[in-house]
C-alpha cells in the first residue's frame, strides 16, 4: 500500500480506505465501529482509532448492482482508521444547505442530526441531476475523516460522488477535492480516480488528510436505483484549533 507523506502520514487516495474493509469479520455484527480485530491502522501515523456508532443492518436480499465499471468490493466491516488524538465530531447539529431548495422528502438538517438508521423519516431526497449538500462547520479546522451514508437499506451505487472542502461558502476558490469517483466528468467538476462503491451501513469513509476548511460540500448524480439523490447522515471529524 503506497503511503504519501503530508503533514501527517495519510493514504494517497480516499478509495484505498475502502480496501482495508473488504475482509469479512464477526465484528460486522457490532453497532460500534473500532476494535483491534479491524486490521492494521491507516490514516495518521501514531494516531488513535476513529470510532462512531453504526446503524443497524437492514438490507435483505437486495441484489448487487450490475454494469458498474471499476466497482469496489462490498464492504464487510468498518475499517480501522487512525486520527490525531483530540479529533472530534465537528458536524453534529451544524447548518446544512443544498442545491435543491425544495427537497422531495425530508429536511437538509437530517444530514447532521445524528440519526443514521435507514427508512423513511431518516433520509433527505433531492431532485435528479448533479446536486450538492453543504455543511457549515462554523470555523476552519483541520479535517481528518468524513463519513457519508446516502441510503443504506439497499445495495445501490451513487454516481459522481464528490467530496470537497473549502473556506469559501461558494466553492469558487481554495477548493480541495478529497474524493471523486466521477470517472467521465459527467458532473463537470473534473475526472476522478476513486472507485464507485456499494452503499452499506458502514458508509463511505473519506480521508480528510488534515485539510483545513470550514465548509464541506458533497455531490452526487443519482444512483443505480433511481435518478434522485439521497443523504441519511454525514459525519465530519476534525481537530479544533
Amino acid at each position: 500500500m503506497k503511503i504519501t507523506t503530508l503533514p501527517t502520514l495519510v493514504l494517497g487516495t480516499a478509495s484505498l480506505l475502502m480496501l482495508s474493509s473488504c475482509k469479512d469479520d464477526s465484528s460486522a455484527d457490532s453497532n460500534t465501529s473500532g476494535g483491534s480485530s479491524a486490521g492494521p491502522g491507516i490514516g495518521t501515523t501514531g494516531g488513535v482509532e476513529l470510532k462512531t456508532d453504526l446503524p443497524k443492518e437492514v438490507i435483505e436480499g437486495s441484489p448487487k448492482p450490475k454494469n458498474v465499471k471499476n466497482l469496489m468490493p462490498e464492504i464487510k466491516k468498518f475499517p480501522t482508521f487512525l486520527v490525531p488524538e483530540g479529533t472530534v465530531l465537528l458536524s453534529q447539529g451544524k447548518t446544512v444547505t443544498s442545491s435543491d431548495d425544495f427537497p422531495i422528502l425530508g429536511e437538509v438538517s437530517y444530514l447532521t442530526d445524528g440519526e443514521k438508521e435507514a427508512g423513511e423519516g431518516y433520509f433527505l431526497e433531492m431532485v435528479e441531476g448533479t446536486q450538492w449538500a453543504q455543511i457549515d462547520l462554523e470555523k476552519s479546522n483541520p479535517l481528518y475523516a468524513i463519513l457519508i451514508w446516502h441510503f443504506h437499506s439497499e445495495k445501490r451505487v451513487y454516481h459522481d460522488v464528490i467530496v470537497q472542502v473549502s473556506d469559501d461558502p461558494e466553492f469558487k476558490s481554495g477548493v480541495t477535492t478529497l474524493y471523486n469517483n466521477d470517472y467521465d466528468d459527467s458532473s463537470g467538476l473534473g475526472k476522478g480516480s476513486d472507485r464507485p462503491y456499494i452503499e452499506s451501513r458502514f458508509g463511505l469513509l473519506v480521508n480528510g488528510k488534515g485539510t483545513k476548511g470550514r465548509y464541506v460540500r458533497l455531490y452526487s448524480r443519482g444512483s443505480t436505483s433511481n435518478e434522485m439523490n439521497h443523504y441519511t447522515e454525514v459525519e465530519v471529524f476534525g481537530k479544533p484549533e
